[in-house]
């Protein structure tokens, strides 16, 4: 059941959606580059990242998702490989928790998602998303292709003039600390850990929808 609160909220989301998609790129150009499909996402325990994407980025934006996997990424390619959950816990080895996503329509969701990602986790705490810390929680956005570096610095920097301005008050610190990166290797967690709130309703997430509805900048 939809309540009245989350309907206003997704009519605001998809109404701003548009209004995007038009003033970044009218009907009568032909801007739009091609976007790559996959990426992944950092933004502290996989187990809410996967949730809020699977679940509330579709409510927005139905079958916009094709894949999701939980994992590890290394912002270093050279870092060892198939590390293990225990590992990569201890904080040593480099590697961030991510989501991985494939996207089914890519050129109109991703910088959607984009946008998502920053509403449900604080960009601006580095190395912590809440009680968790650690590198591994790192709020970091690998990307597979050039356009999509270029949207998602682009959002990021919208983001921060918000803070900037006044506009946004919903986050610990004043710097946005994401870090937009290069897509490396891709290393699956184990099977206990997909779907992890699925399967356990009431398990750990600290994750939460911050602001609805991204301000005008001007």
């Amino acid at each position: 059941l939809v309540t009245k609160p989350v309907t206003n909220m997704l009519r605001h989301f998809l109404r701003n959606s548009q209004r995007r998609r038009i003033m970044s790129c009218p009907a009568s150009s032909d801007c739009a580059m091609s976007l790559s499909s996959t990426l992944a996402l950092g933004a502290g325990c996989y187990w809410g990242t996967e949730k809020f994407v699977t679940k509330n980025f579709q409510k927005y934006f139905p079958d916009s998702i094709k894949s999701v996997s939980v994992g590890f990424m290394n912002p270093d390619p050279n870092g060892i490989a198939n590390p293990s959950y225990e590992q990569v816990c201890r904080g040593k080895t480099g590697h961030v928790e991510v989501l991985n996503v494939e996207l089914t329509r890519p050129d109109e969701h991703y910088e959607e998602l984009i946008r998502f990602f920053f509403q449900f986790h604080d960009p601006t705490t580095l190395n912590r998303q809440g009680n968790d810390r650690g590198t591994q929680y790192a709020s970091y956005v690998f990307v597979t292709d050039d356009e999509q570096k270029r949207v998602a610095e682009k959002v990021k920097d919208e983001l921060q003039q918000l803070i900037d301005g006044g506009k946004l008050s919903c986050f610990a610190e004043g710097r946005v600390e994401t870090v937009v990166g290069d897509y490396t290797t891709f290393y699956p967690a184990h099977e206990e850990h997909q779907q992890y709130l699925e399967k356990n309703p009431y398990g750990y997430c600290n994750h939460r929808v911050r602001f609805a509805e991204w301000p005008e900048l001007n």
